[in-house]
């Protein structure tokens, strides 16, 4: 599950956490955008649940140092030894540039000197010398984690899934459909064993689809207008199915832009139904080769944070089983 649930402070995550561990959920992973950051919720997780696996998705490359980010990792790592897999990627430029002040350049070869940074820095390494992208001069970490967490990178496009699969121990995808998997996999080639696919999965556990529909809507045209998403679902085949969306926007049209996304489209996108046929959706994912569906629960119109036992019932029902098959 995706980590923190949507209008529960923090400081009453203690029952979440019990509640996902309760239904079966193995592992929570973060998220880093514009709410929490991606650390302090499992940091709260590992010490509220120790037999949780946690995760970032993703930490970006670009927001913090080199340094910073190592010591970040291997603080966690240290409380959740063996636990912990830190999940980098390249973000997007409203992330990076408008809203932390870092120039968002070369987004592949930043993501992966900061891999090789990690890498190196967090078996203890002390790393002196330039990357294509940055230089760090004798940086060796205080505190080296026992045991160094699973660094994966969020890919969408050829070239980022190559260099998961050469470099990094899994690749966490997102914003795709069960049927899209299989395409995003073959890019990875021959993996090595224990290499991990992650997928985040946007479930709306709800069988009020037109509620669905237009908040699916709402977030497609929030994220599949930034450039990388944009040409990333042009690699998936959506260029006919989306191209009215990406000329209304384009055309400053917001309300034209929503209503030119087919159904088919944010179904694929945004699983939606009873908790029962979110679940089975679900195992489409994993039939389809993720080895770690990663949901991340959105509102419905039934069930609201405010109500915490009515939370902990959708939870269990829709976590029931969800990874037997993985």
């Amino acid at each position: 599950m995706t980590v923190p649930l949507s209008g529960i402070p923090l400081a009453d995550h203690a029952a979440v956490y019990a509640a996902l561990a309760d239904a079966g959920y193995t592992d929570v992973w973060s998220s880093e955008v514009n709410g929490a950051d991606a650390f302090t919720p499992l940091a709260l997780a590992a010490a509220w649940q120790p037999g949780l696996r946690l995760g970032t998705a993703i930490t970006p490359a670009f927001t913090r140092g080199p340094g910073l980010l190592a010591m970040s990792a291997a603080a966690l790592a240290d409380v959740a030894p063996g636990r912990f897999a830190l999940g980098i990627g390249a973000s997007s430029p409203v992330v990076v540039s408008d809203w932390n002040a870092v120039e968002f350049t070369e987004p592949f070869r930043r993501t992966r000197d900061v891999l090789r940074f990690l890498r190196a820095a967090l078996r203890g390494d002390t790393v002196d010398g330039a990357f294509d992208t940055f230089a760090v001069r004798r940086f060796t970490l205080e505190r080296p984690p026992a045991v160094p967490p699973r660094l994966l990178l969020a890919a969408l496009r050829p070239g980022m899934l190559r260099l998961a699969a050469a470099e990094a121990d899994g690749v966490i995808l997102n914003w795709l459909a069960a049927t899209d998997v299989p395409r995003a996999v073959a890019e990875l080639g021959q993996r090595r064993a224990q290499f991990e696919v992650a997928a985040r999965i946007f479930v709306c556990p709800t069988e009020d689809a037109g509620y669905a529909r237009t908040l699916g809507r709402r977030m497609i045209t929030s994220y599949l207008t930034v450039p990388a998403y944009a040409e990333f679902h042009r690699w998936l085949g959506r260029q006919e199915a989306l191209a009215d969306m990406w000329a209304a926007w384009a055309a400053g049209d917001r309300r034209g832009a929503l209503a030119a996304i087919p159904d088919e489209v944010v179904d694929a996108l945004i699983l939606h139904g009873s908790p029962e046929q979110c679940r089975a959706q679900v195992h489409r994912y994993v039939d389809a080769g993720v080895d770690v569906p990663v949901l991340a629960l959105l509102p419905t119109p039934e069930v609201t944070a405010t109500d915490p036992a009515a939370l902990a019932t959708l939870v269990t029902r829709l976590g029931h089983d969800v990874k037997e098959s993985a």
